[in-house]
């Protein structure tokens, strides 16, 4: 596969910067939302973490 021509690259460098224009406010709106919000369940985010993180560890003591 060729590289990428300097067109190209600009091209997708607007298309990336358009992208984050048109989710900035979406984007915005959630950060607000989340300041707002009162108690965090941490739990939910370092139970499945942990469970992933020992999966790994079973499948590298298993090879």
């Amino acid at each position: 596969m060729d590289p990428m021509a300097t067109w190209e690259k600009i091209l997708l460098g607007v298309a990336a910067v358009l992208v984050l224009l048109w989710f900035r406010p979406g984007i915005r709106a959630a950060m607000e939302r989340s300041r707002q919000a009162g108690e965090r369940d941490w739990k939910a985010v370092i139970l499945p973490l942990v469970a992933v993180v020992l999966f790994v560890l079973l499948l590298i003591a298993s090879v």
